[in-house]
């Protein structure tokens, strides 16, 4: 999620130039930091910073599954910003929610919330939701055709202030049960948020720096020539104002002398550190994201009462990884009349073959992950010559195939599971179910490449589970 890279960086002194021949960027407000005494929001808010250049986009926001999340405008300072916010359950109550900011310079969203997250990096926040702890992802001004243009921090702020209170404004979020968190940029943009507004009930910083400069600055669009721009973008400067509890966690191998130096600076009772050992700036977000998640849940009272241990957080690291099971949607096949549930990231595509109805499912993303390096094939075929699934059986048997039987939606079914090559060389693990329904004979043959081996198991499991027939 970068935006594109600039070619020009602009002195000061050119910046200003340019300014008054080309409509340069200046956010105004009322004046330059006046007191070192000042809170953060005193002094963000009384600054103006000068952008050296205007960068935004226009990236398409693709819609959500339906029923999981809403894609919906909330106002911000500069406009109406887009955002993804979890559904309401409908279910009458209030509900807690977390903001989640990730990563990267791009101010924009787009699917990851849904996406197949990698153990060792999980950079999605969707453990969050998977929990049933509400989820809103924002973007910021200037991304995704929003007004504005990217501050590299500095407006990015206002806008996390602006969706807390899109969020309080929902009917089924707990206005006094909002949290924020992010990673890397994300975790910043966090940090620097909770010494904003101690609106959040706790903050949760991944990987965030203490000093923006750590930050990588080919992606700075404001004027580096000045040392008070990077002062309102740093979180070390402004530490005590931290009122709600703020968690920052990272690896020992990512941005832990960040961590440390905040640690060693801050003399605030709200903020938490917690460096964990042999792990990295990504492989610290999947196993304790759900560590937060059930932090969250837990958080009933009246005050927040949350407690985080470095034991837990070092147990937490040591479970084994998880295999995401990816959204499903709901598909009919009319010329089957079978219902489906495949992943919302896949296509159907339906093929040509004489006398046979086929189908392709597979992800329309290229990734090296067990979702888009699979493929299912369905075909169907009327009966014509007597063939019975125990005949199928013994052949595939013959073939060095391991067969069962077994039951699909209480139809009769047989399974051989084994391995082919192609032409290439490559080596697939191959999971062929073949069913009988009245004259018609249906096979799900399921394709993964051999190194992802049993972990696509799962996945082929639930989708065979969701098959049903409507006639």
């Amino acid at each position: 999620m970068q935006h594109k890279k600039s070619k020009i960086m602009l002195t000061a002194i050119m910046a200003t130039t340019i300014c008054l021949l080309t409509s340069c960027s200046m956010v105004k407000t009322a004046g330059n930091i006046a007191s070192e005494k000042q809170s953060f929001a005193e002094a963000h808010d009384a600054f103006t910073t000068t952008l050296a250049r205007e960068d935004n986009d226009d990236e398409e926001i693709p819609a959500p599954p339906e029923g999981l999340f809403d894609l919906v405008k909330y106002p911000s300072k500069v406009g109406d910003l887009a955002a993804y916010v979890s559904s309401d359950p409908g279910d009458g109550q209030k509900h807690p929610m977390i903001i989640w900011v990730v990563g990267g310079w791009g101010n924009g969203i787009d699917d990851f919330p849904w996406c197949y997250p990698e153990w060792d990096n999980d950079q999605t926040g969707s453990a969050f939701w998977q929990a049933g702890v509400l989820t809103m992802y924002p973007s910021f001004r200037g991304g995704c055709g929003n007004p504005g243009n990217y501050e590299t921090l500095f407006g990015e702020v206002d806008d996390i202030a602006s969706a807390y209170d899109y969020a309080a404004s929902l009917s089924y979020v707990d206005p006094d049960r909002i949290y924020l968190g992010g990673h890397s940029t994300g975790g910043t943009r966090a940090l620097l948020a909770s010494e904003y507004t101690d609106k959040f009930r706790a903050v949760f910083a991944f990987g965030a720096v203490d000093k923006i400069e750590y930050h990588n600055n080919s992606q700075f669009t404001f004027d580096t020539d000045n040392k008070e721009e990077y002062k309102m973008r740093s979180p070390i400067y402004w530490l005590d104002n931290v009122k709600s509890p703020t968690f920052l966690i990272e690896g020992s191998d990512g941005n832990s002398a960040n961590l440390k130096n905040i640690e060693r600076t801050s003399k605030n009772d709200n903020i938490h550190c917690y460096v964990i050992e042999g792990q990295d700036h990504f492989s610290v977000l999947a196993p304790l994201t759900r560590v937060v998640a059930q932090k969250i849940i837990a958080d009933t009272g009246t005050e927040p009462n949350i407690t985080i241990t470095q034991e837990e957080l070092d147990t937490a690291m040591k479970q084994e990884p998880e295999i995401p099971m990816p959204v499903m949607e709901q598909h009919t096949i009319e010329a089957l009349g079978m219902n489906i549930s495949y992943p919302y990231l896949w296509d159907l595509t339906e093929g040509s073959a004489e006398d046979t109805l086929s189908f392709r499912l597979n992800s329309r993303y290229d990734d090296d992950n067990i979702w888009d390096m699979s493929v299912l094939y369905i075909d169907a075929y009327t009966n014509e010559e007597d063939i019975d699934l125990q005949m199928i059986k013994e052949l595939y048997a013959q073939g060095g195939y391991d067969v069962s039987e077994m039951e699909v939606n209480g139809l009769p079914a047989m399974k051989a599971v084994g391995q082919m090559e192609n032409n290439s060389g490559n080596v697939f693990n191959d999971t062929l179910i073949m069913m009988q329904k009245d004259d018609v004979m249906v096979t799900f043959e399921f394709y993964i490449y051999e190194d992802f081996g049993d972990d696509a198991n799962p996945l082929f499991d639930a989708i065979m589970n969701s098959v049903s027939f409507t006639q």
